[in-house]
């Protein structure tokens, strides 16, 4: 698992449409447990659930996982802050989310790059 303050450290997400449980957890570095956990506490936080009530999360969930991670485990918020945080801030989220969907592209495009450089 990393430590808190490596959240830039997480895997770049996929170009999929649905991501299970596990990939998720993968993906933030974050247990299933707590995932589900924090469904209950996060009403931004809507996985689809299909079939024997499997979670499918899309790249929204992904994203609002990762800010929630940062918020608990680098900045030091409880869970209720975060929540305040989250609510307060969904005017705000478009933007950090449109800058870390940047990072990402950027992240993987310089990737691409090193390997036609090769």
């Amino acid at each position: 698992m990393l430590e808190p303050g490596n959240n830039d450290q997480l895997p770049p997400i996929p170009g999929k449409r649905y991501f299970t449980i596990g990939e998720v957890s993968d993906l933030c570095a974050v247990k299933p447990h707590v995932l589900r956990y924090w469904e209950q506490e996060f009403p931004q936080l809507k996985p689809v659930k299909r079939r024997g009530n499997r979670r499918y999360y899309q790249r929204q969930d992904v994203l609002i996982i990762r800010q929630i991670r940062s918020l608990l485990y680098e900045e030091g918020f409880t869970i209720g802050g975060a929540r305040q945080r989250l609510t307060g801030t969904e005017a705000k989220s478009d933007v950090s989310q449109s800058q870390q969907i940047i990072k990402q592209v950027r992240n993987e495009l310089e990737e691409v790059l090193k390997i036609l450089r090769r």
